[in-house]
């Protein structure tokens, strides 16, 4: 077992997540006594499916300052109007945690998110803070951080294979979000192939063999179900035209091999950059959800082809960040971060590679992948 970095809130709050990130263990392990709803099991999802006044009569049972855990609670959404109104009525008394696999997808459906009276935290795949001496960069390239790959990495392919048919079946079908699983799956595979690509809808539709509003819709359940990042293109006021399409990531690199059928064969070198690009964006993601850094996410890149993987901004912070797979690190790779320091649009920027050492390049300070992960999780990068 591997400690987690996310702290439980001593207030009532939402725990969004991917499936398989390990929500409910945490969840379990936190709060061991409290009362305990798991809407994936039909003896708690039927009963309040037709009945959600039981919520209310089971809580008001429980001893103040009890605990209420909801786990996949957009399986009901209605239930959180019974939650505000114990909230409203009891204030503190209770303190509610509710799991699901997406915040925007209950947002689009107009569901009542208990107007700031809980917070947001996420739950994402393994950080390399939290595996320590555990965490192997080739392997994490090749197979991914989900808590059940790195605790049974012997059973790695099993686990992302069924791990990629459950999701088709259990998120997609059992749903109804889409009619033909079929062409859902062919987007998947040419989703996964994309991975870390600008998007193009046309192309994407093309390779797919379906109608472009599909692809589109079709990426909005990879957004809903937290299984795809849409990376913005970030705007700033340079004398250059900026390209602003957004590009996609998967959340997890061994998902990405697992949806294009890779997982199978060893790790190529045509592969590397992109998987390494998907781990630091999934690691920027985890120190600022367990760091409680704020901000936002984009990447930057000119019409004269100038790119920026990532760069982080809040209020008037900037930090910007360029990966590169090799284990060299040349002059020419810190040309655009060099300048956006030069324009002032980048505070801080920093280069990742595989090299052993780090190194200076103009604005940039270069740092080796795992030197540059440690000072991540220590708070030191986005800053």
């Amino acid at each position: 077992m591997y400690t987690r970095s996310l702290n439980l809130p001593d207030y009532s709050f939402f725990l969004f997540g991917p499936r398989g990130t390990g929500k409910t263990t945490w969840l379990r392990e936190k709060l061991p006594d409290a009362l305990w709803k798991n809407l994936l099991l039909d003896d708690d999802y039927l009963p309040l499916l037709g009945n959600r006044s039981l919520l209310r009569a089971e809580v008001e049972a429980r001893a103040p300052g009890s605990w209420v855990v909801i786990d996949e609670v957009q399986r009901i959404p209605a239930l959180l109007n019974e939650v505000h109104d114990l909230i409203a009525r009891h204030g503190e008394r209770y303190r509610f945690a509710m799991s699901g696999s997406s915040a925007r997808k209950l947002r689009r459906h107009d569901v009542n998110l208990l107007a700031g009276r809980a917070i947001e935290r996420r739950m994402l795949p393994f950080s390399s803070a939290e595996l320590g001496k555990g965490f192997d960069l080739p392997r994490a390239l090749a197979f991914g951080l989900l808590p059940p790959v790195v605790q049974r990495a012997d059973y790695a392919i099993d686990i992302l294979t069924a791990y990629v048919g459950t999701y088709l079946q259990q998120e997609i079908q059992q749903e109804a979000l889409v009619e033909d699983v079929g062409s859902f799956h062919r987007f998947l595979k040419v989703a996964g192939i994309m991975n870390g690509e600008l998007l193009n809808m046309s192309a994407i539709a093309r390779d797919a063999a379906v109608a472009r509003t599909t692809v589109e819709r079709y990426f909005q359940i990879l957004e809903d179900t937290l299984i795809a990042i849409r990376l913005p293109g970030w705007q700033p006021r340079l004398k250059v035209r900026e390209r602003h399409a957004p590009k996609l990531y998967l959340f997890d690199t061994g998902v990405a091999r697992a949806l294009t059928g890779r997982i199978r064969d060893p790790l190529s070198d045509l592969e590397t950059g992109k998987l390494l690009e998907t781990l630091v964006l999934h690691e920027l993601r985890a120190a600022i959800s367990y760091l409680n850094c704020g901000g936002e996410l984009c990447y930057w890149r000119s019409s004269s082809g100038l790119e920026v993987d990532f760069v982080w901004r809040c209020g008037e912070k900037s930090v910007a960040v360029e990966v590169k797979a090799g284990d060299r690190w040349q002059r020419n790779h810190g040309r655009a971060l060099n300048t956006l320091a030069s324009a002032g649009l980048a505070g801080r920027c920093f280069g990742v590679y595989r090299g052993p050492h780090a190194i200076k390049n103009g604005a940039a300070l270069v740092l080796p992948c795992a030197e540059f992960l440690a000072r991540l999780h220590a708070g030191e990068i986005l800053q």
